[in-house]
């Protein structure tokens, strides 16, 4: 399985005019977000999270809520531009989501997700590769991991208390694991991508 494949991520947070340019480009994709309820209300603060890179694609994931009580998320993906280069091609996407950690105080991470792309293993296999990005809600945490099959395919360092990993899921029957660990290596928390049964 491919492990490790996404770039760390390369820029601090998107601050000045870089932070307008992806704002106007998410903002956009909000607007045409499909089935939104009457009652999503006016999106508030925009918390972005670090980029990281895949394929020739940077990836910037993005939240914020909204006064009608749902949270945006979505994110504003480029072609990776060569250094000291403009970022060029912006895209966005957003969708929406009634389930937020304000009403779900057992979740101990905050998690978004997103596929992204396709990987081909042995035996036609396949893995979906895909975006996490979210903060923990627990203190302490230094890192996160991917795990899939009990194997650490990503990790992000925090930064701001938030995160970002692209990392296969769905392969061989195994699916995506989130981990917290602190700066002594001591697993905090570890969330699922699917809901327990």
């Amino acid at each position: 399985m491919p492990r490790f494949a996404a770039e760390p991520p390369q820029e601090s947070l998107p601050y000045g005019r870089w932070e307008g340019r992806l704002r106007e480009a998410l903002m956009s994709a909000i607007g045409d977000m499909e089935d939104a309820p009457a009652q999503l209300g006016e999106v508030g603060e925009i918390v972005w999270y670090p980029d990281r890179s895949w394929h020739g694609r940077t990836y910037v994931p993005a939240s914020a809520m909204t006064d009608g009580g749902c949270e945006i998320y979505g994110y504003v993906r480029m072609v990776t531009p060569a250094e000291g280069a403009e970022p060029s091609d912006l895209e966005a996407r957003a969708d929406f989501t009634e389930e937020t950690a304000e009403e779900h105080p057992e979740w101990r991470i905050d998690l978004c997700d997103e596929p992204i792309g396709r990987w081909r293993g042995e035996m036609g296999g396949t893995a979906t590769m895909t975006l996490v990005w979210g903060r923990p809600l627990v203190r302490g945490g230094a890192l996160v991991t991917a795990e899939l099959g009990g194997v650490a395919v990503d990790q992000c360092a925090l930064l701001e208390e938030r995160f970002t990993l692209i990392a296969p899921d769905d392969y061989r029957h195994d699916l995506l694991e989130i981990k917290l660990w602190d700066a002594r290596a001591r697993e905090l928390a570890s969330e699922s991508l699917y809901e327990s049964e």
